[in-house]
């Protein structure tokens, strides 16, 4: 997640064009995963912010429920909220406990939701907690979020070694049926999961630096490293880390994606969008937190730094299509639209 005051989408996302709403398909995967999307961290946030994804033709999206920055207390409260506002709403969202509940929501014709922590503060130095997390489903969670912790460094910091601590962690994330992810992690703390793991580890929203050239975004080295855990890079549609002139679109998505297919193979690259819609009256950032601590102006952050639009999710059905179009085979679109990420949930989870 990045700053949620950096974009807003009006009414709280804008209705689709007549482009999107009458898109004519020449491809539907068999199944679309998005690794990481982002609601206000709010219990007031409603959740028909999940029609969106709906609308992209979406079969299961990973949201995030809290960071470093969030109290224990915050992130239970948003929990609880969003557990029970999806229960609410059985006709349209399925909460996923389980992998073999992607397949039921899938056949309901069900957008399926999971969570993912951002950081581990919020593990309080246990790795008894990282269960607990799991049985609120929490189904993917990553160390750090930008700045250094006890268990890992982050992107936007020193570059440390994963800690004595963080090994346990990762052990515990492996044993409690959660995916391993380095998005926003230090460069080595991140080739330290992915060497200590026993399960794939995911980049569920992160770039090739060689194109994105952002700090956020991760090199060849961690591509090949995180490829060869069995893991996928999730392409972000963040404009900042994918380096777009204006808001991104298809052909900046192709970009990362063919980079990444390149250089280590259609098995793992999958979609991160990382959408962030903001809503009026909600509040995902505690009192007396230091934004610029986590979003250094430093590093590209900021209002004077621009590029905080994000790919449209409404636009997946359309980059399936493209990738068609280029010469990608249905089943490799199939691959990068969901199903490595399946492969990474069925071993993980």
């Amino acid at each position: 997640m990045t700053s949620a005051t950096t974009l807003s989408f009006a009414t709280p996302f804008a209705p689709a064009d007549s482009k999107l709403a009458n898109y004519e398909r020449r491809h539907i995967p068999s199944f679309t995963w998005d690794a990481h999307a982002c609601l206000p961290l709010d219990e007031k946030t409603p959740i028909d912010l999940l029609d969106t994804y709906v609308a992209g033709h979406i079969d299961y999206v990973c949201v995030n429920v809290g960071m470093d920055m969030n109290s224990i207390a915050h992130i239970l409260r948003v929990i609880a909220a969003f557990r029970a506002k999806i229960a609410a709403h059985p006709d349209k969202y399925m909460q996923i406990e389980k992998f073999e509940d992607l397949a039921i929501a899938k056949s309901k014709g069900l957008l399926g939701v999971g969570f993912d922590l951002e950081g581990s503060v919020m593990l309080q130095d246990m790795p008894e907690m990282v269960p607990v997390f799991a049985k609120l489903g929490v189904k993917q969670i990553h160390f750090a979020y930008n700045r250094n912790n006890s268990v890992s460094g982050g992107c936007h910091d020193v570059d440390i070694p994963l800690t004595d601590l963080g090994i346990e962690m990762v052990k515990a994330v492996n044993s409690s049926g959660m995916i391993m992810d380095c998005s926003h992690t230090g460069r080595q703390s991140s080739l330290d999961i992915m060497r200590v793991s026993s399960k794939p580890v995911v980049f569920s929203h992160a770039n090739p630096r060689e194109l994105g050239g952002h700090e956020r975004c991760i090199d060849d080295e961690q591509i090949k490293a995180c490829a060869d855990t069995g893991g996928v890079i999730g392409i972000c549609g963040f404009q900042r880390f994918i380096k777009s002139k204006n808001a991104p679109e298809v052909p900046d998505m192709i970009r990362h994606i063919k980079y990444a297919v390149d250089l280590v193979g259609v098995d793992h690259v999958g979609i991160g969008l990382d959408t962030m819609p903001s809503v009026a009256g909600t509040n995902d950032f505690p009192d007396g937190v230091d934004k610029d601590f986590y979003w250094p102006a430093a590093s590209g952050y900021g209002p004077a730094a621009g590029g905080a639009a994000v790919f449209d999710p409404r636009k997946l059905p359309a980059l399936a299509d493209a990738l068609i179009s280029i010469g990608y085979s249905p089943d490799d679109v199939d691959k990068i639209m969901g199903q490595n990420f399946m492969r990474v949930a069925k071993a993980s989870w």
